[in-house]
């Protein structure tokens, strides 16, 4: 067994070797995996027949089972297994993209089930990555924090947008969890806030996106692309296909809810949204945009109006969690550090002002 209170990343363990002689190696080496292959996850069927509802028992089943055993391994082991298994970053990522949001949660069927297996996966995906992202277990069990940073950064454990997707998967009821998470993550690891900084620009896209799609230009946009010469004729959100206006909207609620749940769970990336005019180029958006949106939803034929409720449901709920995106960003750029009283007070209060003065005109 590893010597007690030394790191992880410095105990070495004698095993026995291929002929039986036993030989020293590494704790943390890729021969003290063991061989699992994780399957990747697939989202409950919506309306499913019954051979899909019984494959996604199946792959659910799979995955539940694994997880619980990989989270019942030692230290040192649990550790080997999600470094140097493949299958397991697989599998996790596969939840991470397909497992349904918030408003999908809705439109999911109805078997008690299917919803029970879906929270056992969910739960266990959870645990999963709240231990990945544990430096110390307790004082026999750790790993140097410095080492820590490099391992889940070079190996890819978490990423900005996996960090988005926790955010915006399991925020409901586990806020607490997730910001200390986040908090270790970033402490240990301050190239997150590069990467970070680096993909503002990215989620600031989505909104030139939308725009575009819609046949709008949004003030203090950034000419990331030439204007294209057929750029006036492109449709509007009024003339657009029902499946584009369908696919926009999701792409705008799924895009405002996961940039809300990340400010909301960690409010210390506010300051790179701000640096980036995140808050200006919001507003701005919300002016040009949802105006026509909401026309379009409200003033086109749906054959389907149960289709036109969910649009408008969606819609309604990207509005809100803009306004609170604004609130959090004011909150914690300028609100906090007037409240805190320190340096440059009279900055924020001008920076304050001026925002409030362009929210009004």
């Amino acid at each position: 067994m590893a010597c007690a209170r030394v790191p992880l990343d410095e105990q070495q363990v004698t095993e026995p070797g291929p002929l039986g002689r036993e030989h020293t190696l590494p704790a943390l080496h890729p021969t003290r995996k063991e061989d699992r292959c994780f399957v990747p996850y697939k989202s409950p069927p919506e309306d499913g027949s019954p051979a899909e509802v019984e494959e996604f028992m199946e792959h659910a089943k799979f995955i539940t089972e694994d997880l619980e055993w990989l989270l019942t391994l030692p230290h040192d082991k649990f550790w080997c297994q999600v470094v140097f298994d493949d299958s397991l970053q697989r599998c996790l990522d596969s939840y991470l993209h397909q497992a349904p949001r918030g408003l999908d949660l809705a439109s999911l069927p109805s078997s008690p089930a299917v919803a029970d297996m879906q929270r056992s996966v969910h739960r266990a995906v959870f645990l999963t990555f709240l231990r990945m992202a544990t430096h110390k277990e307790s004082k026999e069990n750790f790993l140097t924090p410095a080492v820590f940073g490099e391992i889940i950064y070079e190996n890819f454990l978490f990423d900005i947008p996996k960090i988005l997707d926790l955010c915006v998967l399991f925020g409901k009821g586990n806020s607490q969890l997730l910001h200390k998470m986040l908090e270790n993550i970033f402490t240990q690891q301050p190239s997150y806030y590069s990467d970070l900084d680096e993909t503002v620009p990215t989620v600031l896209q989505v909104f030139d996106t939308i725009l575009d799609k819609c046949g709008l230009h949004c003030e203090g946009a950034t000419a990331m692309e030439p204007m294209k010469l057929n750029a006036h004729k492109q449709p509007t959100a009024m003339a657009m296909s029902q499946q584009d206006l369908v696919d926009l909207i999701l792409y705008l609620c799924d895009s405002t809810t996961t940039i809300h749940a990340f400010l909301d769970i960690f409010p210390a990336a506010c300051s790179s949204f701000h640096s980036h005019g995140f808050l200006s180029r919001l507003t701005s958006f919300y002016e040009a945009a949802v105006p026509e949106l909401e026309k379009a939803v409200r003033k086109r034929n749906f054959d389907d109006k149960g289709l036109q409720q969910d649009l408008w449901k969606r819609l309604s709920h990207s509005c809100r969690k803009m306004v609170e995106m604004a609130h959090q960003l004011l909150h914690h750029t300028c609100l906090q550090p007037i409240l805190e009283g320190g340096e440059n007070m009279q900055t924020f209060a001008d920076e304050l002002l001026q925002h409030f003065t362009s929210f009004f005109t």
